[in-house]
């Protein structure tokens, strides 16, 4: 068992995400930067569909009843267990009766905190992830409060020894930059932008603003341009509307041509805006890390591009994983 102290900021269960519900308007949630909470719970040996707790900017104080390993990855926080500094992105040993709390971000926005065996809580459509909006998954489908109480679970790579020490390596370690570079595969709908302000689109930075969570980031920078304002769309017409199309995680919609909203884990799952680009799967993670006021260029990429990255990513995880199970 682990008794939440205090629940930090705005901390939450996830795992990787319901799949296979879209169609229903219910979104994947599941953690923000994959990467990170995969990486956490390879390092103490769990199996990738295990759940963990995402942390928002300042995290949980948590009191372990039973001997367990833990591992802390994600933005740059310190975490000390019974008052003494422990590293991040390693496995950690935690005995009965230790606390484990966590401060505020030096630099990103989320870290993920695994546990071994993974927090047990009821899966809802295949997955342990909270969905707030709807009340959906993890412990009663909301944020940890004080005095809640989390039961740990069995889903482990077999084979696996609970040990400390097991550190990710340091070339496999992101950081969190204040001015990011994200990758955008163009479209559906950004042949509705002028020409000008597609280059705008791809040439202009963007600031991350305070209205930025887990459903959306509003960026704030140069007003893009519709081609048609005036016509063919008819007087008072809105060229950024369309017909309702489908939102996937990561898609860019520009409404009126002023702030750029990217839609992420906890999103709707469509609506009438165009869709004018989509953040690639693989730099989903950092961008997740960012916050206000940190600056994103967007760079347009081909779906090659996108799938290649995605394969990096991948062997990236397989050889953690790896360093942690040999």
């Amino acid at each position: 068992m682990i008794e939440v102290v205090a629940p930090g900021l705005y901390s939450t269960i996830q795992d990787r995400g319901r799949s296979g519900f879209y169609a229903l308007g219910i979104p994947p949630s599941g953690a923000m930067d994959r990467f990170a909470h995969d990486a956490a719970n390879a390092l103490v040996g769990n199996s990738p569909e295990a759940a963990g707790i995402e942390t928002t900017f300042l995290g949980p104080t948590l009191r372990f009843g039973a001997f367990t390993v833990v591992a802390v990855t994600g933005a740059d926080v310190t975490v000390t267990l019974d008052g003494v500094r422990v590293p991040l992105w390693m496995s950690q040993v935690v005995r009965a009766g230790q606390t484990l709390q966590f401060g505020t971000t030096r630099s990103g926005a989320r870290a993920y905190l695994a546990v071994r065996g993974g927090v047990d809580v009821p899966p809802v459509m295949g997955s342990r992830s909270t969905y707030v909006t709807s009340g959906l998954g993890g412990l009663q489908g909301r944020a940890l409060q004080s005095g809640d109480v989390l039961t740990v679970g069995h889903l482990l790579i077999p084979g696996t020894e609970p040990r400390g020490g097991v550190a990710v390596p340091d070339d496999l370690v992101p950081t969190y930059p204040t001015d990011l570079e994200i990758r955008v595969v163009p479209g559906l709908c950004d042949y509705r932008l002028t020409p000008e302000s597609v280059r705008h689109l791809y040439s202009e930075p963007y600031g991350v603003t305070i209205e930025s969570n887990r459903t959306g980031y509003r960026l704030s920078g140069r007003p893009l341009e519709f081609v048609g304002r005036e016509a063919p769309f008819g007087a008072g017409a809105d060229p950024s509307n369309v017909v309702n199309l489908g939102y996937p995680v990561g898609s860019i919609q520009v409404p009126s041509g002023t702030e750029l909203i990217c839609l992420l884990r906890d999103a709707v799952t469509g609506g009438g805006y165009a869709t004018v680009g989509t953040v690639i799967s693989a730099d989903l993670d950092l961008l997740a890390q960012a916050k206000s006021p940190d600056r994103v260029r967007f760079i347009p990429v081909s779906v090659d591009v996108a799938l290649a990255e995605r394969s990096t990513r991948a062997q990236r995880l397989q050889r953690i994983t790896w360093v942690a199970t040999r």
